[in-house]
């Protein structure tokens, strides 16, 4: 039985799909003015980690992650570039989209992008407006009364009693302890350049919140059954998802709010001026493998906070190694498998059906890597227990996603092996071994032989 911490009730439930078999699932995806950096990925893997639990027990998963490309951010980098707005959410969604291809994230099904769904944004403000939940200000632009919405702050644990409230913020984000009413539709200012769409309120563009709002309920309907996002996320995003679109629909919103916490790194808050702040990007240039990066920030429970440091690599690659090895043993004395796995697969999946818990999840699957292989230098391993436990690998990579595809040397490999045989054949012995450093960040051992260099994984 799955069990899920739902932020809404802030206990552990059973998971109960509104639709047996079927589960909708939105995930607040990257607003795209810069690059996303790993904290913003250690939300996005924790995302992919429970779409893949979620596929593993049978699940039929239809997953909406959008693109915030027009908001407070985007337009301000666009005007500080001197380019269109089109240009900057284009290059950045670019990247995003090939880092999600290098940490082997599962795409989403569908990622609607804010700008392509205004219409919508701008139908749900009316139907607010007409249930008198939203009214338009003076200055043009249309905010949500959160009094007229006696659940709000139920996600956060706020009481509107206790709220220290102002009438009204225009911008995206704003402090938890001073909620106001916040803005549907921002009435157009000079500085927003050419980023407008026309609207029964005369020129502007949508807020953030109601963004997710339409783009989730277009393509998932009025109640659904998973939110993600990061704890960052709760207040005032999430809080104000709920109230603007139980009140536009009459209808409950989404079951279950499942929130990642933050990411720490070297112990603190990631800072460019410290030189701790890292994309994808810049731990590949360091040597990382994307599947080390997997292991670290999937590592720790999704709900507590996960310091990562460059020093945990050497942990990760152990631990890869470690299965790696394991794999290659069982396949030289059986390379079948059947559907069947071993014992230690149910504690295993007892441990992520108890709220996602990956590190006691690892943990049994180390203890039982430890005892097979202990089985295998004593001989006593059955042609059974081999084949369940290809298997059971199989099984575990398919959740956690930290085997390299194959063992192929990859290009950059060698090339790198390549022209560090040219130096060789200059003689110029410094730049030959400063090529290895190099091929051994990547991962990989380069060793001479008469018949060339030859590679093996570290």
């Amino acid at each position: 039985m799955l069990r899920l911490y739902n932020s809404l009730s802030r206990k552990k439930e059973e998971f109960i799909p509104i639709i047996d078999g079927k589960i909708n699932l939105y995930t607040c995806g990257p607003t795209v003015y810069d690059v996303a950096h790993i904290g913003n990925f250690r939300t996005f893997l924790f995302e992919d980690f429970l779409k893949r639990v979620l596929i593993a027990r049978g699940f039929d998963v239809y997953h909406v992650m959008n693109i915030t490309d027009v908001d407070d951010k985007t337009i301000q980098k666009a005007l500080a570039e001197g380019k269109s707005l089109s240009d900057i959410t284009e290059y950045y969604t670019n990247l995003f989209m090939k880092d999600l291809s290098i940490l082997k994230i599962i795409p989403a099904d569908v990622y609607p992008a804010a700008t392509e769904h205004v219409d919508g944004m701008i139908q749900m403000i009316q139907q607010l407006i007409e249930k008198n939940h939203a009214y338009l200000a003076q200055n043009g632009s249309v905010y949500f009364s959160i009094k007229s919405f006696k659940d709000y702050g139920s996600l956060t644990n706020i009481k509107m009693s206790e709220m220290q409230h102002s009438d009204r913020v225009s911008s995206d984000e704003y402090s938890l302890d001073n909620p106001q009413d916040f803005a549907l539709w921002k009435a157009y200012k000079d500085e927003d350049g050419d980023v407008c769409w026309e609207s029964p309120w005369g020129k502007g563009r949508p807020g953030w919140h109601m963004e997710c709002s339409a783009m989730s309920i277009e393509y998932l309907g009025n109640h659904f059954d998973i939110h993600c996002g990061g704890v960052d996320n709760k207040f005032p995003h999430h809080e104000n998802e709920i109230a603007q679109s139980v009140c536009a629909k009459d209808t409950p919103f989404v079951n279950y709010w499942l929130h990642s916490e933050f990411l720490l790194v070297d112990g603190g808050k990631m800072s460019k001026s410290i030189g701790n702040y890292y994309c994808v990007s810049d731990l590949i240039e360091k040597g990382m493998m994307p599947e080390e990066i997997r292991y670290i920030l999937l590592s720790a429970h999704y709900r507590t906070k996960v310091n990562f440091t460059i020093e945990k690599q050497h942990e990760a690659k152990k631990g890869i190694q470690r299965i790696i090895e394991l794999r290659a043993r069982l396949n030289e004395i059986n390379d079948n498998m059947d559907n069947d796995l071993p014992l230690e697969a149910e504690a295993f999946n007892n441990a992520l059906d108890d709220d996602l818990d990956s590190p006691k999840a690892l943990g049994i699957f180390f203890e039982w890597v430890r005892s097979v292989n202990s089985a295998l230098d004593k001989k006593t391993i059955s042609d059974e227990q081999s084949s369940q436990g290809l298997n059971f690998i199989t099984y575990f990579d398919s959740i956690y996603s930290i085997l390299p595809a194959s063992d192929s040397v990859p290009q950059s490999v060698i090339d790198l092996a390549n022209e560090r045989e040219i130096t060789r054949q200059n003689k110029e012995w410094g730049k030959a071994d400063i090529l290895r450093e190099e091929i051994l960040k990547k991962g990989w051992i380069v060793k001479d032989t008469i018949d060339g260099p030859k590679f093996s994984r570290i």
